[in-house]
């Protein structure tokens, strides 16, 4: 899917692989963008598979398969080739030695890693780098002269301080990446905002909107009969549930998983959807009455954007997620529970109360387009 040079502007987006929410965030201001100028033009630098993109945006983009930024390590990292089994797929738990490692392979950035990916961009004619929150794209900036703006709610100095006393390798890493960051030129942070730093701009979070209307999508989901919707997701990680029976005893609810098989399934009152569906993940989540998922960026942010209860589980080892957690609690009809209570569908019970809380209308201007604008303005 690759693009001509024709564009009026072209703006390369460096995005982290550390899951797909900082893909989804990027997505969002692309699409920000495009509504405000349709000739943008986009190069995107990143492991995150193509196809996320290819879902995300309506624009043909130029895709670089580049490792920009290290993130933190899953101790069963994602994989499409694996079958999508809970014991393969564990979006809770980091790896803390193989961050390390992979850590000592990448930074500092090198000279000849700088100058391969700044002699690709200077071929693209791209006049702006976004970085979300990939800190290659900011040194590729400095060596070309190239303005560059920083999107985040974190960034990795910050996750890796809480991990120093355990594992102090992660001390030169907490440095070099903070002076790091600092060099951005602009910076957006969006909430829920961990740290809070002097910035151009404070967003609420940044999601992806919808395409279809909730009564198209359930009708071409066949679900016609008027139950509420109860959407479970992991937030694009492929896993497998053992409370299918438990959920087929709540007859009253529709019941839709997303990532939990390799096809389309209906089971009485419970549909699951493949990963990499056809559905449009924030049309699914706009055409729910409740949300059970984990506490991830993305998730976050579209259920807010939808303004409707979100069942969360957090990360309890990552630093991230207490930020998030409070931020969920104060903005939204939300309820917290552990990943063993997800497991054992505790939380079944509370739908009923939940579905009594009214949908939030939110009323500001959109974090994506208010992010465009500011971009946008770079541009000109």
């Amino acid at each position: 899917m690759n693009s001509t040079l024709n564009d009026r502007y072209r703006i390369a987006f460096f995005v982290s692989s550390h899951g797909f929410g900082h893909a989804a965030r990027a997505c969002a201001v692309m699409d920000a963008l495009l509504d405000l100028d349709s000739t943008i033009g986009f190069e995107i630098f990143t492991t995150i598979p193509k196809w996320f993109f290819e879902a995300s945006l309506l624009k043909p983009f130029t895709y670089h398969h580049i490792l920009t930024d290290i993130g933190l390590v899953q101790q069963t990292p994602f994989r499409e080739d694996l079958p999508c089994t809970l014991v393969q797929q564990t979006p809770f738990r980091e790896d803390l030695p193989c961050t390390l490692k992979r850590l000592e392979g990448f930074y500092p950035l090198n000279k000849k890693q700088i100058e391969t990916t700044a002699r690709m961009l200077s071929e693209t004619g791209c006049g702006l780098i976004v970085c979300d929150i990939s800190p290659m794209g900011i040194a590729v900036g400095r060596v070309l002269g190239i303005t560059s703006v920083l999107i985040e709610n974190f960034t990795w100095d910050w996750i890796y301080e809480a991990y120093t006393a355990t594992h102090p390798g992660f001390e030169f890493y907490v440095q070099y990446l903070k002076e790091l960051f600092e060099d951005a030129d602009h910076h957006i942070q969006t909430e829920p905002v961990c740290r809070y730093k002097k910035a151009d701009l404070l967003l609420p979070p940044i999601s992806r909107k919808p395409r279809l209307p909730k009564e198209n999508l359930l009708k071409d989901l066949k679900i016609t009969d008027g139950s509420p919707v109860v959407m479970i997701t992991m937030g694009g990680v492929p896993q497998q549930y053992d409370i299918h029976n438990e959920l087929r005893e709540h007859k009253h609810f529709t019941f839709l998983i997303s990532g939990a098989s390799h096809s389309f399934q209906r089971i009485d009152n419970v549909l699951v959807l493949p990963f990499r569906s056809d559905y449009y993940h924030p049309d699914l989540i706009h055409a729910s009455d409740v949300v059970i998922g984990k506490a991830g960026y993305s998730t976050v942010a579209e259920v807010y954007d939808a303004g409707i209860p979100f069942v969360f589980v957090k990360r309890p080892t990552f630093r991230e997620s207490e930020t998030v957690a409070t931020f969920v609690r104060k903005h939204m009809p939300a309820m917290d529970i552990s990943e063993s209570q997800f497991e054992d569908g505790v939380w079944l019970p509370h739908l009923q109360n939940l579905l009594k809380s009214k949908r939030v209308h939110r009323t500001a201007k959109p974090g994506a387009r208010q992010a465009a604008e500011f971009i946008y303005s770079l541009l000109a």
